[in-house]
């Protein structure tokens, strides 16, 4: 029998991307996302639930999202699941599930205010690696999240 651990999820960033590096100096990079999706209850009133996803990216995607993503950037992820298990210093057994990003696609204009990068005039969202130095302009200021 076949297996697939394959995960597709467009959501909004709930909070700046932190990146940390291992020894070897290879950048790790935490990202949170809420999933937003609409149910019909029995009542046939629609309500929206949302999920809130932990995400992890390794090397230069990592860097990426944290020099262009911040809190309410609207991203695509493409991984899969990864099960993690570890035990703390005081011996207590801890285990989560998140997902390890092998693609990410900004959707939205991340830090920038001003006009959005080549690519997304043509209709088509840029990948992590693939964006120019030009978002680094117009970063807007305040805490206004888009969602």
């Amino acid at each position: 029998m076949a297996n697939l651990n394959r995960v597709f999820l467009i959501g909004n960033l709930t909070r700046d991307p932190e990146v940390r590096y291992t020894p070897k100096g290879t950048a790790v990079g935490d990202l949170s996302m809420a999933v937003n999706t609409s149910i019909r209850g029995q009542d046939g009133q629609v309500k929206e639930e949302t999920c809130f996803v932990d995400v992890v990216a390794w090397g230069r995607q990592a860097e990426t999202a944290k020099e262009f993503l911040q809190r309410g950037s609207p991203v695509f992820v493409e991984g899969r699941l990864q099960f993690e298990q570890w035990e703390t210093r005081e011996g207590e057994k801890r285990n989560r599930l998140r997902v390890r990003a092998e693609r990410i696609q900004f959707l939205g204009r991340g830090k920038s205010a001003g006009s959005p990068p080549s690519g997304e005039e043509q209709g088509r969202p840029r990948e992590a690696g693939e964006l120019s130095r030009s978002l680094e302009e117009n970063v807007p200021d305040g805490d206004d999240v888009p969602f």
